[in-house]
């Protein structure tokens, strides 16, 4: 599947805030990567594994600052991959509030 075909057959709601036409699938892979984890439903994960790859993903999402509970879990789980491995896991807010527990 090409990158524009790619981009079509993701949800219309994954890129709300940016123009479609301008997403570049290898500028920023780890941004499309990040969104589709957090934002984005299993046709979409399923788009990004046949042009990514799982490795290249788990590879990118090492090295995320930031990521969403359920993402890193979901990641972590379907490549095997521990949670410590993870960046955005090392480096999670000392003191979380209240509603974070």
């Amino acid at each position: 599947m090409s990158e524009r075909e790619c981009i079509a057959n993701f949800s219309k709601g994954l890129f709300w805030d940016v123009d479609v036409r301008q997403v570049n699938m290898d500028d920023c892979p780890s941004q499309i990567v990040q969104r589709v984890l957090e934002y984005g439903n299993l046709s979409d994960w399923r788009i990004i594994c046949s042009y990514y790859g799982l490795d290249k993903i788990v590879n990118l999402c090492r090295n995320l600052r930031t990521l969403d509970a359920v993402a890193l879990a979901f990641i972590s789980g379907i490549s095997g991959t521990p949670k410590e491995c993870f960046r955005c896991y090392r480096t999670k807010q000392s003191n979380p509030t209240l509603w974070n527990c």
